[in-house]
């Protein structure tokens, strides 16, 4: 059978798309999308209209709308959407409109287009385009089967560039969009700045997934009603990041089950969403749905402990700013009950104080018969004690709704004052389930690389001498040894780097008493001192953690008392051990330039947001702590965890899962190093919460399996390209495109495998030099893509993801390369080819440097053998490349006739505004006679990329050489 080319399915799609209820209209061009658009918008407020003079619009009244339309960004315009209108008609009457139904989805217009034409910078067809109201809203890019799905999101990435936000920018309305091949279908919101990764897959209420878009997807995902809904309830903006986000389907169900059961019944209920997929946003639009129903009062999201409340309420509010006002102290709370506030943020702490405490009892008491939803974040936290009967029997009239990403069953209970207890013998019925084996499946987390490092040699007698496991020798005297902790921290020195990819993410080491950390502390800063390393060391702790290593077990015990609210002084640390967090914090002080301390709880806590805000933005390398962050703390640049501590259950799930979080293609597993032997404790947890046969998807494979998944990708590539220049002889597109994906399908697996402390190149069966080699000319094939940009041809390959990310290293710029001149000039008297080799090699093969390759060269062959001192290369090369780039400028504004001043001023404002020049700007330059119509857009093109790889090459990563 012959393959479907795009356009039959295309064909397909738009005929089962009418089926479910779309209106077929044919739009060619921008002009008949807006004609569409103001007849639609007439149909659907057709009694607003009414009930002016007409109803129509007239051709002012119509401009007018559209200049509403017109205004703002992407995020801008997804708010103005949802917003009711108003124009003045041309009569003077007042006219409120509006551009969709979000309180009664179903009642809007819904039509389906395709080879919709917008001309932008470039001319480009748009698959197929689902309107509501006229107003396109969904925007569907299908490949023919066989190309992979990321070509689809490449080109919705392109059309975003060149051609969305042009003329009346009505694309810019799209709120979801859907890529398909025919077999694999995802979907994401309308957020430029996101990666392929960052992609969902539909499913049905089980996470079973609909991936072919003609049998199951179109049908479930895209019928009318529910798309409708997904855009007018699902989408939440984000206030924070300004973008559009898109509930996955296991968020969505979550979130449905619990509005049901809040309609229908009052009976309590839990969610079951495995760590990192996003329990946060779930809530959110839980509670924001829910507080809008007229039987509620009031929803209240309880969380455990200060830190959780101030990341919650900041988390809540960049979903939608000012919603929450975090509640500060209990006085605060209890207002927060008695006015009209709809949606409380608080801690259990305080609310157990304000249904306890005699003074707040009066105004607490009004509200013992209203309808509250209480909804528990993590409630396997802080439910397990007095508080939650209490709570319970407080008020009169509650629904309680837990979430968590790992249930308390009767394998992991602890037993309490209260005997052991189970998450659902406190919430009840299980509403939705997503485990960590769905997540991973799905690629909404990452699995994890599990690493058991140290062995340790016990003298049996004076005459031998055998290995034995960790776990065998747990004991508090060995594993606080100084030898000991002082061969882990040269360990994770000395591998840091490759667990990072260059520092690229960051890490954290939990340990197992605040006693213990001290002393890694003082090792880790002595090394520094005296230059062993350059990592950048925090930490931070309290006195609840200071606990015996023998008492360990894994649960995460709470910072404070569920009971009491906390004291003052939040955390109430001892003598010594404040006196040495003080005098971390100190260090930190003077590197970053801050003054916290422990002297009052307001500085300590503002410490620790400090310390979180700067894990994010990866200025610390390394954090070490005993229990503080190893729950509730997100960061997607957090790779690597590093464990000298007995986890197990729950809390080993939530300490790893700290790395899991999805980021980009260099990202591709959490790395968890141990130095315990915890690898049945590993096991028994990922059994407990997935299932018994998902060992093996969760955690990575051990590294011979991926070297035989590397040599086995090298004999692919071989087969298409036996060697290095047989890649010049490929003939067609085809075989470029099928070059570029075995090669990229090496440097995934390479990615993979260099996170591993073990790897070697002679373990697999490409060189080292072979594979640069190969990437040398993976790169030249980016940039004959990148050259043809221009041609009003478009190129197959210019949708594939080169991935270049996964070549790209930051340190690896102009100013490294100088300091291996220095070093290559200072060895003149030995051999010096080999560093010669690398300088060539870095040349070839780092994406940064190709455009220099040829100046930089021509440097080395010609100014570095008569430079004598080796103080003055820097500035010779400053000189050099000055009077390279103003040859090249001069050459390059008399070669096209262009102004001087005038082309020195526009590359300045693009630099300055990062904002690539329009092509009038660029024929703006040219001194003498314009050229013609029909010569305008070649001539504007080539001057336009002469210019931009002019900055290319002489002005970007030379900065601070």
């Amino acid at each position: 059978m012959a393959k479907q080319p795009e356009a039959a399915l295309e064909e397909q799609l738009v005929g089962q798309l009418q089926k479910l209820g779309y209106g077929l209209v044919l739009l060619k061009d921008e002009t008949e999308l807006v004609a569409n658009l103001k007849h639609q918008l007439e149909i659907h407020n057709r009694q607003a209209l009414l009930n002016t003079s007409n109803a129509k619009f007239s051709a002012t009244e119509f401009e007018r709308v559209l200049n509403i339309l017109n205004k703002g960004s992407v995020f801008e315009k997804a708010k103005n959407l949802r917003e009711k209108q108003h124009i003045v008609r041309d009569n003077g009457d007042n006219l409120y409109f509006e551009f969709i139904n979000t309180e009664h989805w179903c009642q809007n217009q819904f039509q389906v287009t395709h080879q919709v034409t917008i001309e932008g910078k470039y001319k480009n067809r748009y698959d197929v385009t689902l309107l509501i109201n006229g107003l396109p809203m969904v925007q569907i890019e299908l490949k023919r089967r066989g190309l992979e799905l990321k070509e689809a999101f490449n080109q919705i990435n392109r059309y975003q560039r060149h051609s969305f936000g042009h003329n009346s920018a009505l694309f810019q309305y799209i709120q979801i969009f859907v890529i398909s091949n025919g077999v694999n279908t995802k979907y994401y919101a309308n957020n430029r700045n996101q990666s392929f990764k960052q992609t969902f897959y539909w499913t049905d209420k089980e996470n079973k997934r609909l991936t072919n878009i003609l049998n199951g997807f179109t049908s479930e995902f895209l019928e009318p009603c529910h798309i409708s809904k997904m855009i007018c309830k699902y989408i939440v903006l984000n206030e924070t990041y300004k973008i559009p986000m898109v509930l996955r389907p296991y968020q969505y169900y979550a979130v449905e089950a619990l509005i049901d059961r809040v309609k229908n019944s009052t009976r309590n209920g839990y969610i079951w969403h495995t760590t990192g997929s996003g329990k946060t946003l779930t809530s959110f639009k839980a509670s924001q749905i829910i507080m809008n129903l007229p039987q509620v009062k009031k929803v209240v999201f309880v969380v455990d402990r200060k830190d959780l409340d101030y990341q919650t309420t900041k988390e809540f509010n960049s979903f939608s700013k000012g919603s929450i006002d975090g509640t500060d102290n209990t006085k605060a709370l209890v207002n927060q009950f008695a006015d009209d506030t709809k949606l409380i943020v608080t801690t259990i702490q305080k609310l157990n104080t304000a249904i306890s405490k005699k003074q707040y009892l009066d105004k607490m008491d009004k509200l013992k018969n209203e309808r509250i939803v209480f909804i528990f974040d993590e409630c396997h936290r802080s439910q397990f004690g007095e508080t939650h009967n209490r709570i319970k029997s407080f008020f009169n009239n509650i629904q309680m709704f837990g979430f968590t990403g790992t249930p308390i069953f009767a394998d992991n209970s602890v037993k309490n004052e209260l005997g052991r207890r189970t998450t659902s013998e406190l919430f009840g019925d299980c509403l939705h389930k997503y485990v960590i084996t769905d997540a991973i499946k799905d690629e909404n987390v990452l699995k994890f690389s599990v690493e058991y490092v140290g062995r340790y040699r016990q003298k049996a007698d004076r005459a031998t001498e055998v290995d034995i496991e960790v776990e065998d020798i747990d004991t508090k005297e060995l594993m606080e040894d100084q030898k000991r902790l002082r061969k882990i921290a040269d360990y994770i020195i000395d591998n840091h780097s490759r667990k990072t990819h260059n520092r690229e993410f960051t890490g954290m080491f939990c340990v197992s008493s605040v006693e213990t950390l001290i002393k890694y502390y003082d090792i880790f800063h002595s090394k520094k001192l005296a230059g062993e390393h350059n990592l950048n060391i925090a930490t931070i702790f309290s006195y609840s953690a200071n606990e015996d290593d023998s008492d360990a077990n894994g649960f995460l015990p709470e910072e404070l008392s569920v009971v009491e609210e906390p004291p003052r002084a939040l955390y109430g640390l001892q003598a010594h051990s404040r006196e040495k967090l003080d005098e971390f914090i100190d260090h930190y002080n003077q590197i970053y330039d801050t003054k916290f301390s422990t002297k009052d709880s307001e500085s300590f806590y503002n410490y620790y947001n400090d310390i979180s805000k700067k894990v994010k933005e990866r200025k610390i390398d390394i954090l070490l702590v005993v229990n503080m962050f190893l729950t509730g703390f997100d960061s997607p640049t957090l790779s690597t965890l590093y464990v000298d501590k007995n986890l197990k259950y729950h809390g080993l799930i939530q300490a790893y899962s700290r790395t899991n979080r999805v980021l980009n293609e260099q990202k591709s597993q959490g790395n968890i190093v141990v130095f315990r032997n915890l690898k049945n404790a590993t096991d028994e947890a990922i059994t407990l919460f997935s299932n018994k046969d998902a060992i093996d998807v969760i955690i990575m494979k051990p590294y011979e399996d991926y070297t035989q998944k590397f040599n086995d990708a090298y004999e692919e590539l071989i087969k298409l390209t036996p060697t290095v220049d047989s890649v010049n002889d490929l003939r067609t597109e085809d075989d470029e495109l099928a070059f570029i994906k075995a090669f990229r399908d090496l440097m995934r697996l390479k990615n993979v495998i260099n996170s591993f402390a073990d790897f070697d190149w002679s373990d697999l069966a490409m060189e080292e030099q072979q594979f640069e080699d190969y990437k040398s000319k993976y790169l030249d094939l980016y940039d004959k893509v990148k050259s043809e940009h221009q041609k009003e041809k478009v190129s197959i390959l210019e949708d594939v993801d080169f991935e270049l990310e996964l070549i790209h290293r930051d340190d690896i710029n102009v100013n490294y390369i100088v300091q291996l001149l220095i070093k290559l000039k200072a060895n003149t008297k030995g051999d010096t080819s080999k560093a010669e080799k690398e300088i060539f090699n870095l040349l070839n093969t780092e994406a940064d440097l190709r455009s220099k390759r040829e100046l930089i060269e021509k440097f080395i062959k010609e100014n570095l053998p008569i430079i004598d001192d080796t103080d003055d290369i820097t500035q010779e090369f400053d000189k050099f490349w000055s009077k390279e780039q103003q040859k090249a400028f001069h050459q390059l504004v008399k070669e096209e006739n262009l102004s001087q001043e005038k082309t020195e001023k526009l590359i300045e404002n693009y630099l300055f505004s990062e904002r690539e020049p329009l092509r009038d700007e660029i024929l703006e330059l040219i001194e003498g006679e314009k050229p013609t119509i029909l010569l305008r857009k070649k001539l504007g093109d080539r001057i336009l990329s002469r210019i931009l790889g002019f900055v290319d090459t002489f002005i970007n990563g030379i900065a601070g050489i």
